[in-house]
Parts: C-alpha cells; sequence; structure tokens
C-alpha cells in the first residue's frame, strides 16, 4: 500500500491539472472537433427546435471541452437542484429581461451552479484545514461545505439584482428625456412609429434600445400597439407602462398625445428631484457617522492638548 505524503499529493494534483491540460488541447484540434450535421444545421432550427436550441446554448458554454465534459455532471445535478429550489424559471427570466444583455436561462444556470461548486470547493478545503488542526471542529467542518456552496449561488443571484436595479435607475434616468424627444417629434408632424424609428437611431441609452426593441417587432410584422405592450410589460418599469399605455390609446381613439407626452415627462422630472431630496435627507445622516466619529474627536483633541501638555510640563 502506497504512502500517501505531501510530495505525491502533489505530484498527483500537478499531473491530473497537466493531463487536463493536454486533452484540452487536443480535444480543440481540427480533426477531433469536426462538427457533425446535428451541430451543423442546429443554428438554422433554433426558431422550430428546443433540441436545437439546447445544442447551441450547449456548445456556447464549451469553451473548454475537456474540462465542461469532466465537471458537466455536477454542474448539471447542481442545476436541477438549484432550479428545484428557488421555483420556475419565469420569474428568472424576466429578471434576466430587465438586466439587459444577451444572457440566457441555461448560461445563467450554468453559472450559478459553477459558483456554487467552487464554494463548495473552497468549503472542502477549509474544512480539511479545520479538521487539522482538532477533531472538535467536525460540525464546522461538516457545515461549511454546504454552507459556502449557497452562499457562492446566492452571490450569483445578488449580482442579478444589482445589475436589474442599476438598470432600471439608468432607465428612470432617462425615461424624461426620451419622452420629451418622443413629443417633439410627433409636434413636429412625425408618426408614432416614426417618432420611434428616430429615438432608437439617435439614442444611445437603455430606453432607447427598448423603443429599437418595440420598432424590430413592428417591422417584423407586429402591430405598433401590440410591441409598445409586450415590451413595456417585459421591462417592468411602471412609469414606461403608463406611457406606453398612453400611446396605445391615441393610436387606438386618436387622441392627443403630445401634451400628455410632455406632462409625464415633467411628473418625471419632479419626482426625480423628488428622490434627490430624499437621498439628500438620508445621506446627512450617514454624514454624521464620519464627523461624530472622526472630526470631532481630533478637534477636541486638538483643543484639550495644549493644556494637557502645559499641566503636565508646569508641575
Amino acid at each position: 500500500m502506497v504512502r500517501l505524503t505531501e510530495q505525491l499529493g502533489l505530484a498527483l494534483l500537478l499531473g491530473a491539472m497537466l493531463g487536463i491540460g493536454l486533452w484540452t488541447l487536443a480535444s480543440m484540434l481540427p480533426a477531433m472537433t469536426k462538427p457533425r450535421l446535428a451541430e451543423r444545421i442546429a443554428p438554422q432550427l433554433v426558431d422550430v427546435s428546443e433540441a436545437a436550441r439546447h445544442d447551441v446554448a450547449r456548445k456556447r458554454l464549451e469553451t473548454l471541452p475537456a474540462i465542461w465534459w469532466l465537471f458537466s455532471p455536477v454542474l448539471r445535478a447542481t442545476k436541477r437542484a438549484i432550479a428545484a429550489i428557488t421555483g420556475s424559471d419565469h420569474k428568472l427570466t424576466q429578471r434576466l429581461r430587465r438586466a439587459g444583455g444577451s444572457l440566457s436561462i441555461e448560461r445563467y444556470r450554468t453559472e450559478q451552479a459553477t459558483a456554487a461548486v467552487v464554494g463548495f470547493a473552497l468549503g472542502g478545503l477549509l474544512a480539511a484545514a479545520l479538521l487539522q488542526q482538532s477533531s472538535r471542529n467536525l460540525p464546522a467542518a461538516i457545515m461549511l461545505p454546504p454552507l459556502l456552496a449557497a452562499v457562492g449561488a446566492a452571490c450569483r443571484d445578488l449580482l442579478l439584482r444589482v445589475r436589474v436595479t442599476r438598470r432600471l435607475r439608468r432607465i428612470a434616468d432617462e425615461y424624461p428625456t426620451v419622452l420629451e424627444f418622443l413629443s417633439l417629434s410627433l409636434s413636429a408632424g412625425e408618426g408614432i412609429f416614426a417618432a420611434m424609428q428616430r429615438v432608437s437611431r439617435t439614442g444611445r441609452g437603455e430606453l432607447a434600445g427598448e423603443i429599437s426593441r418595440a420598432v424590430v417587432r413592428v417591422q417584423s410584422g407586429e402591430s405598433t400597439a401590440s410591441a409598445l405592450t409586450t415590451v413595456a410589460r417585459e421591462l417592468g418599469y411602471r412609469p414606461w407602462e403608463r406611457s406606453c399605455d398612453h400611446i396605445v390609446t391615441a393610436l387606438e381613439r386618436g387622441a392627443p398625445l403630445v401634451e400628455v407626452l410632455r406632462a409625464q415627462a415633467q411628473d418625471a422630472r419632479e419626482i426625480a428631484k423628488r428622490d434627490l431630496l430624499e437621498q439628500a435627507g438620508r445621506k446627512e445622516i450617514t454624514m454624521m457617522v464620519p464627523l461624530v466619529l472622526l472630526v470631532l474627536p481630533v478637534t477636541v483633541l486638538f483643543a484639550i492638548y495644549p493644556s494637557y501638555f502645559v499641566l503636565t510640563t508646569t508641575f
């Protein structure tokens, strides 16, 4: 029986890393990565075939084929466990849509599972270190791997929530300007679709990108009212939903729209000013922390120290 020493363990680890690296390089050779017929036609069938969509998503994730082949069973099991805990994918789809970008559910679940697996591995290393110190650390060693795995998955979810919040904040900043631009185009005699096209071509922000999505839908054959309603519901920003409802009402009933959009833009600016004043009021309390804990003690020290120095040196 071979006795496992530190040198032997290090040699096994380095050998495994070298083997995985060589296997990955070999799997990327053209002779070994020749695509099959199903893989070549899958991108053309993503609109009608679930298997084709899954194959395309899987190929996008397999940047290191050998490593993916080794760890894919663990990642798949972790993704199934996370999906069972968090529930259906409907809310996750909404959050990914509101976060912007092109991140799919499959890619997000893979990243979340990867974070959980990395956390579990770090927890295993910490547990081994604790057990090496003392056998009394057995309960902590048992709890560490699953705890850090949950922390890893939660951190990925937190990053997504932060991204959604920041994007909605940027949309709120752009919202009055976009409404004023739309009202200016409408008052100049353009139609609502022409005004949307002008905003999508000229604007570079998040809300201009959402209007560009609606323009693409209309150009694909969908009605303007339906495209605006769908994009607004997917985005989930309530003021923009109300504006789209007014635009749809104006399209269906011929109601005046320019003054309504201008009034909504003015209301949005007033709301932004009020929110800014509220944030300033909350920041006053935060600013008191360095003032009380840092500035005030230093000021008192400078006021008292000369007298203390004179008293100690004189007597």
